[in-house]
């Protein structure tokens, strides 16, 4: 069932911490023009079909490629913008779609200042996604997006029908099995089948938490001790869940992929930061971190 009354309180928490996070990052206009990228190249080897090693984005800049041109991707939840640009300068058609207009004013600046071309809207994407024809060749989803949808079957159905005839969906997120631990390395939390969750502290400055990783154009102490006044609500899904959603959509699963550590994100307090702005275990077993995927609509 669509929560849109529990999407609109989540949207109360990333307004006010959207601020927080942003003070951290030095400069991202001027890192942006400079050729920088947010992007890491799990991501975009699962845009561009390949991999899943390598790379790519440094083999990209050194080049000059843009490899998505010609491309129309929809970044959808975008946030504040920084890797809906970056998608941008890959040579992409971009639309970034936020429900916080918090964000989406910030993503808007980002863009001005940096001068890559780049739209942005505030919506619901359960509002968002129905009102679009099927244009896009490619829709994107990254890093904490779908823990904050509450009907998956939903929303991927409403994916599937904006994407072109053989256009993808990929994603990339913390894995499942990651976030069923609470800031304090604890198990805490469900696994699958959207079971809510109540947030209590709202949306934390895991910016701040995470340092230079979430900030490559150069960390900066910004805000301190960020309270969220605003609780979330977050949805439990399993990866049987994300994949089964996509297949019932109608779309055609060609890539999975499990990844032994988390980009940006230090999503567990005692991961360790590895090269590359990768957190992962200093030890011993590696659990998968994150996951991510590739489906396509059949012509």
């Amino acid at each position: 069932m669509i929560r849109r009354d529990l999407h609109q309180h989540n949207r109360l928490a990333w307004d006010a911490a959207t601020p927080a996070h942003s003070s951290h990052k030095h400069d991202e206009a001027g890192f942006l023009r400079a050729g920088g990228t947010t992007l890491f190249d799990d991501e975009v080897h699962l845009l561009l079909g390949t991999g899943p090693e390598g790379h790519v984005l440094e083999d990209l800049r050194e080049s000059g490629a843009r490899p998505l041109a010609g491309l129309r991707l929809l970044h959808a939840p975008c946030n504040a913008g920084q890797d809906t640009l970056c998608l941008a300068q890959l040579g992409a058609d971009v639309t970034g779609v936020d429900i916080s207009p918090t964000a989406i004013v910030a993503a808007e600046t980002l863009a001005e200042a940096t001068g890559i071309a780049a739209r942005f809207a505030v919506a619901d994407l359960y509002d968002w996604l129905p009102a679009q024809e099927p244009g896009f060749d490619l829709v994107f989803m990254s890093y904490g997006a779908l823990i904050w949808m509450s009907d998956l079957d939903a929303l991927f159905a409403a994916v599937a029908a904006v994407l072109k005839p053989g256009g993808r969906f990929v994603g990339i997120e913390f894995h499942p099995l990651a976030q069923m631990y609470d800031e304090q390395g604890r198990l805490a939390y469900p696994y699958m089948g959207g079971a809510h969750v109540v947030g209590p502290t709202g949306v934390g400055d895991y910016v701040a938490n995470s340092g230079g990783a979430l900030a490559p154009s150069g960390f900066q102490e910004g805000q301190v001790g960020f309270k969220n006044p605003h609780a979330t609500h977050e949805f439990s899904w399993g990866v049987a869940d994300i994949l089964g959603a996509q297949l019932r959509a109608g779309l055609a699963l060609e890539v999975v992929r499990e990844y032994p550590y988390a980009n940006g994100c230090k999503i567990w307090p005692d991961l360790v930061e590895q090269p590359g702005r990768r957190f992962a275990p200093a030890g011993g077993a590696v659990p998968p971190l994150m996951f991510g995927w590739s489906s396509r609509r059949p012509e």
